[in-house]
């Protein structure tokens, strides 16, 4: 893996920092139960600024005249990799991630104190780990007790997350590479899925298939619990049991992603289990499928981040008022909501090394502006429960269709390709007619 990304982020944030220190811990290992642990997964800030695996790390950046990437991390211990696996230490780290120095994570506290002293600021995620501020305060501390030495602590304490947010919102063309492996990856997941699917089956089953692909062609997990929703669970939006029968007649909703070098991809796939919608299911289907063609050509460059949803709002509710769901003008239903019986949430994210990615959504009152290299999901859907209103062939309907785009200068492109259209998935699951 290339250092020259790290690199060059790791600079943009030293050229911010001034005259001051930025600590940035990676995420600790979680026991899962006595003494196993969850399969470990490091802290995206800090992989975003090094590319470091392992746990027990810390990046310390020096601004100033002569500035510095540290690195803590573990020592060489040949016992415990006999148990645990390889492990760098810090010349071996040093010369493999390009900082400037490597020490064991054990000196970190000690010199904890010297770094910060006589600098006019200090940048650290505040508040994101207890632990992390009880060590910040203690070396602040040891700094204050040398004042009558003339050493100063910082006078400013800054947001680490503000500074990075940002950066992280632009992809570099490093980042894009790795979500274009990731998209490609779940799409061949969701592909099979449907390939797969038939009545009778359990939604684990399907979840099963999507984890082999997944695995199968390098991903290093899932991004994050899949949602396989056959049926009415369609309707729960974030339903991960997954345990339920697959009815024939109904839809199955499959909400999966997989990460590739920490990067996530997020695609929905909503399809009929026994391969070919019904009316109802067809005319619901093609409702969502405008809407994000509305909220997909709405993405571009200089516009509101809200101007996709805005567009797919509006099909969405003509959409619901043929249906015979809504009842009303258009504009007089947008203007009060009445979509969000049946649409209620957001029709996108920023996504990145996290699936509901670092950045701000506002700046100010203002909702931020897209620009190029910015990443995020288009997710419009319906979700349709039983009402005495309802019409009852509509009853249970569940429908998300999503897709991963980057804003590029004229536009946007769309780098998730798993099979989308009703032609499209009727004709991956024509082994089922």
């Amino acid at each position: 893996m290339t250092q020259d990304p790290f690199r060059a982020r790791r600079q943009r944030l030293l050229q911010a920092l001034g005259n001051g220190v930025a600590v940035v811990p990676t995420a600790p290992e979680r026991v899962r139960n006595r003494d196993t642990h969850h399969p470990y997964r490091f802290d995206s800030y800090f992989w975003y600024l090094t590319g470091f695996p392992e746990p027990d790390a810390v990046l310390v950046l020096v601004g100033g005249a002569e500035p510095q990437s540290l690195l803590f991390c573990r020592e060489k211990n040949e016992e415990r990799e006999i148990w645990d696996g390889f492990r760098y230490g810090p010349e071996a780290a040093r010369e493999a991630f390009g900082v400037d120095a490597a020490y064991p994570i054990g000196e970190l506290d000690g010199r904890l104190a010297e770094l910060l002293a006589d600098r006019d600021s200090l940048w650290h995620s505040l508040g994101h780990d207890s632990d992390w501020d009880a060590r910040i305060a203690g070396a602040l501390n040891a700094v204050r007790a040398q004042s009558r030495a003339g050493k100063r602590v910082p006078a400013e304490i800054r947001d680490l997350r503000a500074a990075l947010d940002r950066q992280r919102l632009v992809k570099d063309s490093h980042e894009l590479d790795c979500m274009q492996r990731a998209a490609d990856i779940a799409a061949a997941g969701h592909a099979r899925a449907m390939a797969r699917c038939r009545p009778g089956l359990a939604e684990y089953e399907l979840e099963a298939e999507l984890t082999y692909e997944f695995r199968r062609r390098g991903a290093s997990s899932h991004a994050y619990p899949p949602i396989v929703a056959g049926g009415a669970n369609a309707c729960v939006l974030h339903y991960v049991e997954n345990d339920k029968l697959l009815a024939d007649g109904a839809l199955v909703l499959i909400d999966a992603g997989c990460e590739v070098e920490g990067y996530a991809s997020d695609i929905t796939r909503t399809f009929p289990v026994n391969g070919r919608f019904s009316a109802a299911q067809r005319d619901v289907y093609e409702i969502v499928l405008a809407a994000q063609a509305a909220a997909i050509d709405a993405t571009r460059p200089g516009v509101a981040f809200m101007a996709p949803h805005d567009a797919a709002v509006r099909v969405l509710t003509r959409g619901m008022v043929d249906l015979g769901l809504l009842k009303g003008d258009v504009d007089t239903l947008v203007e009060g909501k009445a979509y969000t019986r049946f649409y209620m949430h957001r029709t996108g994210h920023w996504l990145g090394l996290d699936v509901h990615d670092a950045g701000e959504y506002k700046e100010g009152d203002n909702w931020v502006t897209l620009q190029p290299g910015m990443t995020l999901t288009v997710e419009p859907g319906l979700y349709i429960r039983p009402g005495d209103d309802v019409p009852a062939h509509l009853h249970g309907i569940g429908i998300r269709i999503e897709d991963d785009v980057v804003v590029t200068a004229d536009g946007c492109r769309v780098y998730t390709t798993a099979p989308r259209t009703v032609a499209e998935i009727e004709a991956v699951m024509e082994h089922l007619s």
